[in-house]
C-alpha cells in the first residue's frame, strides 16, 4: 500500500482513500491488526521521534518527519489555501519554535487509587497518559507535574477529570483550575497554602482567583502585563517574537494604528513605542490588563482601549478613517465582517495574523479584491510537530 499524499491534519492518504496516521508520502506500508502502519519502505524524510511518548500521546502528529519536510508541508497548506481563491503567493519564511519551548499547556488531571495522574489525552481518546519527558514543554512546566498531581488530589472529584492550564510567567507558574468540585472556604485555604509551598505565582479556580503570591507578568515590549487567569497567550516566546516582528514590519512608519482582537496587548504595546494605538477586544478584563501595563510602562505613546464584539459590531469605515494602519489577529473563525469594513475603509496597510489557513485565505481574498496586494506571507510554527499553522502577512494598497 502506497502513501500518496498528506492531509492538512497530517494523515497519510492512500490511492483508495484510506487515511493512515504517522506515515509520509512515498512510503510503502502494511497495516497491522490494530490498524497502525507497518513501514515497509520508509521515506527519506522519516526520522526517529525525539519524544518517548509519541506513540501513545495525542499531542503531536509529526514527530516522525524531518523538520525541513514539516516546514515545506506547512508552507504548502497555506499556499494551497490561497490558491483555492486564485491567489498565488510564495511563502517568504517559515519560523519554527525550538523543542522544549512551549510556555503554556493544558493538562488533564484524574484521581487514581494511589493518588492522581496528570498528562495529555491519547490520540482520539479520553484516556490520559503521563508525559514526564514531553519534548514540547519548557522544563519548568515538566518539573511541575508532581505538584500538579498533588493539586489534582485536592481539586478533582472521585470520577470527573479536571483541566489544569499552566503558564510560565516571569514570577513563576500561573495555574488555572477547571473543576466541577465546589470551592469552599476550607479548600480555598488549603489551595493558598499549597500554592505558597510550591512557589506558584498565582492559582485561580474558574473565574475566582484563589491566591496571587506574585503577579504572573508577561512582557510585551516595554510593558509588563498581568493577563487574567486563563487568558489567551501565544504558545511560545519565540513564536510571539516572530509574530510581533511581522506586525511591526507591516505597519512601520504608521502614526496611528488600530489593533483589532488585541487581547492583552501582544502587539498593541510594542506598537505604542512608535505609534498612537487603539486596542479593540471583546474581553474587558484583558483590556484592563493591557491598560494597566501601558500606564506603568515608560516611553510609550497613547494607547486607548475599546471593549467591543468585532464579530457582531465590527469597526465601520467611518470609525477606521482615523487610522493609517491596522493589525488584526482574529480567532480561528477569521474576521469576515471586520475584514469587509477594512476593505471598504481608507486604510492602506494591514498586518494580518491568523491561526487558520482556510479563513485567512478567505479574508485575504476580500482584501485583494478591494485593491490590496500581498507583500509577503510568513508561516510561524509555534505548535511544533502538530498540524496547526499560524500565518503573518502584510497587505498594502495605494
Amino acid at each position: 500500500m502506497l502513501i500518496e499524499s498528506l492531509t492538512q491534519e497530517g494523515l497519510g492518504r492512500t490511492a483508495d482513500g484510506q487515511f493512515v496516521p504517522r506515515t509520509l508520502p512515498g512510503e510503502e506500508i502494511g497495516l497491522r491488526d490494530d490498524g497502525s502502519a507497518q513501514i515497509l519502505t520508509p521515506s527519506a524524510d522519516r526520522v526517529s521521534a525525539p519524544c518517548r511518548h509519541f506513540k501513545t500521546c495525542g499531542g503531536c502528529a509529526m514527530q516522525h518527519a524531518a523538520d525541513p519536510f514539516v516546514e515545506r508541508w506547512k508552507a504548502g497548506i497555506v499556499t494551497r489555501a490561497l490558491a483555492a481563491h486564485s491567489i498565488d503567493v510564495e511563502i517568504r519564511a517559515v519560523h519554527t519554535s525550538p523543542p522544549q519551548s512551549r510556555r503554556r499547556a493544558k493538562f488533564a488531571g484524574k484521581r487514581t487509587k494511589n493518588g492522581a495522574l496528570v498528562g495529555f489525552h491519547t490520540r482520539a481518546s479520553d484516556a490520559v497518559i503521563a508525559v514526564p519527558d514531553c519534548q514540547l514543554l519548557l522544563p519548568g512546566l515538566r518539573a511541575a507535574i508532581p505538584a500538579l498531581e498533588e493539586l489534582t488530589v485536592l481539586c478533582a472529584s472521585r470520577k470527573a477529570e479536571i483541566a489544569l492550564t499552566v503558564t510560565d510567567s516571569r514570577a513563576g507558574l500561573d495555574v488555572w483550575v477547571e473543576s466541577d468540585k465546589p470551592l469552599d472556604g476550607p479548600l480555598r485555604i488549603t489551595l493558598a497554602e499549597f500554592a505558597q509551598r510550591h512557589g506558584f505565582a498565582r492559582l485561580a479556580w474558574g473565574d475566582e482567583p484563589v491566591v496571587t503570591i506574585n503577579a504572573p507578568t508577561q512582557q510585551f515590549g516595554r510593558a509588563d502585563v498581568t493577563p487574567p487567569a486563563g487568558a489567551f497567550l501565544q504558545a511560545t516566546r519565540e513564536g510571539e517574537a516572530q509574530l510581533r516582528t511581522a506586525a511591526l514590519e507591516a505597519t512601520k512608519g504608521a502614526d496611528r494604528v488600530v489593533d483589532l482582537f488585541s487581547g492583552c496587548g501582544t502587539f498593541a504595546l510594542p506598537l505604542a513605542e512608535t505609534a498612537v494605538v487603539t486596542a479593540v477586544e471583546s474581553s474587558a478584563p484583558m483590556l484592563a490588563a493591557l491598560d494597566q501595563g501601558w500606564r506603568k510602562a515608560q516611553g510609550l505613546k497613547q494607547v486607548t482601549t475599546q471593549a467591543r464584539d468585532l464579530f457582531r459590531r465590527p469597526l465601520e469605515p467611518d470609525e477606521l478613517r482615523h487610522f493609517d494602519a491596522a493589525v488584526i489577529d482574529p480567532p480561528r473563525a477569521g474576521a469576515q465582517a471586520q475584514i469587509a469594513t477594512l476593505a471598504q475603509s481608507g486604510i492602506k496597510r494591514i498586518a494580518m495574523i491568523s491561526c487558520n489557513p482556510v479563513t485567512f485565505a478567505r479574508d485575504a481574498k476580500t482584501l485583494v479584491d478591494a485593491g490590496f496586494a500581498i507583500v509577503w506571507v510568513d508561516v510561524v510554527d509555534q505548535f511544533r510537530w502538530s498540524p496547526h499553522v499560524e500565518i503573518a502577512a502584510s497587505f498594502t494598497r495605494s
